[in-house]
């Protein structure tokens, strides 16, 4: 059942499902945070993956941003992992949430128009980079990452079709994930047997989410998006206040 929940969130919104994951792991697997975070990464790699295929096979995916993108992400994921033990989490924490809200409200107003990949220049690589690195910064540092930073990032910021955005950040996860992944290995947080198990289902999920997310109006597309935020600021809220 996870599995499920997770597979059609992943393709739906082209997140990874570690957001709604790794909580669910805890209530009903009874994973601790630390294991439930890892184990959920190694679980969203099949489900990323077959919802990326699926988006790419109808068009939406942009492999070249993809590729730029990932590269930014891994970089910053060493990073945040790295920064973890010296900077202010709590303020850190709290300036994050009230940048998803603000993005949230942001993407109100936006109503993506779906068209082509924007053309590669210096200029949108550079970009694309800026995305990654944020994306991994806030993976290594909070545990979220993946479509909360891309697809607002690519949807608001450069005005990228929402399909196209949700295809290309689930082809940055499957990169991000496997590099994750095999850190965790080393430290044996990771419980395979649930993850392939939870992963199985997902990617299966995946694809009819995948379809379902490729069906929905531009416009109800984003407002989900932005609810999505809303609720990911609340996790963050609910979390930073019980470590406190």
């Amino acid at each position: 059942m996870l599995g499920v929940v997770g597979g059609v969130f992943s393709g739906t919104f082209g997140a990874g499902g570690g957001i709604i994951l790794v909580p669910l792991l805890v209530t009903f697997a009874g994973l601790d945070q630390r294991r439930a975070s890892a184990t959920s990464l190694l679980a969203i790699l099949p489900s990323s993956l077959a919802g990326a295929i699926t988006y790419l096979a109808n068009g939406e995916v942009d492999l070249v941003a993809a590729g730029v993108i990932a590269i930014g992400a891994v970089v910053g994921s060493i990073i945040g992992s790295a920064l973890l033990k010296r900077l202010p989490l709590p303020a850190l924490t709290w300036g994050f949430i009230a940048l998803l809200v603000l993005v949230a409200a942001r993407l109100l107003f936006v109503e993506p128009v779906r068209g082509e990949p924007l053309e590669l220049s210096v200029g949108i690589a550079i970009v694309y980079l800026a995305i990654g690195l944020v994306m991994g910064l806030t993976s290594g540092l909070f545990g979220i990452g993946g479509a909360v930073i891309a697809v607002p990032a690519l949807v608001a910021g450069l005005g990228i079709s929402d399909l196209i955005a949700k295809g290309t950040s689930l082809a940055v996860i499957v990169a991000t994930s496997v590099t994750g992944t095999i850190a965790n290995r080393r430290t044996g947080l990771v419980d395979v047997r649930t993850a392939l198990i939870v992963g199985g289902v997902a990617a299966v999920a995946a694809v009819g989410g995948s379809y379902l997310g490729l069906a929905l109006p531009p416009r109800v597309s984003t407002v989900l998006f932005a609810v999505l935020l809303v609720l990911t600021a609340i996790q963050l809220s609910v979390r930073a206040i019980r470590r406190r």
